[in-house]
């Protein structure tokens, strides 16, 4: 047998109907309304604000940081007098070569003048040799 259409979705409760039970368990406490999402709702918050740091966590980040920094320009200053010795070293050594081939020039001029060959006891021993004859093609 159909019901009949009232105003009303659910009929009414009556009072023995809306007495609740005290029960132990927190879902059961909280009713049906309140655990359950919703129709057509957002089930999920966004928070808009921002965490923000206390004076004592900044106060730590940038000493930390200063810290970070001081060891990166301990780096490459050190790296950098690494560099310098290195070049200051290179500098000798090629001022040192640059020395001795300066001698070694002298030493080659003097040993190839025309005085010294020509007293030489090798050149003395040499015979000058003349042309004897051409042939005429």
């Amino acid at each position: 047998m159909p019901r009949a259409c009232s105003t009303a979705p659910y009929p009414k409760k009556t009072k023995r109907e809306t007495k609740t039970n005290m029960t132990y368990s927190n879902t059961l406490a909280l009713g049906r309304r309140q655990s359950y999402p919703m129709k057509n709702r957002n089930v999920v918050s966004i928070r808009t604000e921002r965490r923000k740091l206390g004076p004592v966590s900044n106060t730590i980040a940038l000493v930390i940081l200063a810290c970070i920094l001081g060891l990166l320009y301990l780096t490459l200053v050190t790296r950098t007098n690494a560099f310098g010795y290195q070049i200051n070293s290179l500098q000798s050594q090629q001022s040192a070569l640059v020395q001795q081939n300066n001698n070694l020039q002298i030493v080659s001029a003097r040993l190839q003048a025309a005085s010294r060959i020509q007293g030489s006891a090798v050149a003395k021993s040499l015979v000058a040799v003349t042309p004897s004859a051409t042939v005429d093609n």
